[in-house]
């Protein structure tokens, strides 16, 4: 479902449920490299920023805000990251993608925004699906299910967890990002760690990725944690 949000009225490109910068720049590196092995012999027409598409896909993620009857006050971009019928996030153009890599000075190819944008969307929807699988019967169901209140991102900050993945010798994600969900009033945190996937043998092309999500290790996620281990030996 699209949006006819326009673009001049956001100021941040990063109004969505996950900033998409980090992942944005990987996903353009693991194109261009696609792209030097397929070694192909025409090159694939290039798109000019202008004819980048500004509309923008609403997503199933809500948005805790004054109107659902939360305390939680709306970002100063919430009028342009918050679908007005509905109340949830919406996800960021193509021409937003492109603008905030080239505010970080990342050289974006304005024909590869076509492929990032779905896949973008798409990783934030399968998070927000398996936050929904740990909040299963712990009690929003009465408030119309749980919400996101906020988000941030640092690639650079390992969990505790990936960093001792890492140094037993597994790859380190390329991002990582925390969640703050509402639960009918109880603020419960998640940590989501992105993961480069493994490659289908149908589709060798295609970027490939394994989300790590979880409650983080406070009192509540611990409980949780500890829970759904157990009830994988009953």
């Amino acid at each position: 479902m699209a949006s006819n949000d326009n673009d001049s009225n956001s100021g941040s490109a990063a109004s969505c449920p996950v900033d998409h910068s980090t992942r944005a720049a990987w996903l353009q590196q693991q194109q261009q490299q696609q792209q030097q092995q397929q070694q192909q012999s025409s090159k694939p027409p290039t798109v000019a920023p202008s004819k980048l598409s500004t509309s923008r896909e609403v997503s199933s993620i809500p948005r805790v805000s004054i109107a659902n009857g939360n305390s939680e006050s709306p970002s100063p971009h919430a009028a342009s990251s918050i679908s007005p019928s509905v109340g949830n996030w919406i996800y960021p153009s193509e021409k937003m993608f492109f603008d905030a890599m080239q505010r970080k000075d990342w050289d974006p190819k304005a024909e590869d925004m076509r492929m990032i944008v779905p896949i973008h969307n798409a990783v934030n929807e399968k998070a927000w699906s398996e936050i929904k699988e740990w909040e299963k019967g712990r009690g929003s169901e009465k408030c119309g299910g749980p919400k996101l209140i906020s988000f941030s991102g640092d690639a650079f900050k390992l969990s505790p967890k990936a960093r001792m993945l890492t140094l037993l010798g597994y790859q380190a994600p390329f991002d990582r990002h925390d969640w703050v969900v509402d639960r009918c009033g109880t603020r419960v945190e998640y940590v989501i760690d992105f993961y480069t996937g493994r490659k289908d043998p149908k589709r060798p092309d295609a970027p490939s990725f394994y989300l790590d999500v979880r409650p983080k290790l406070t009192f509540e996620g611990a409980c949780m944690r500890a829970q759904r281990w157990l009830s994988g030996w009953v």
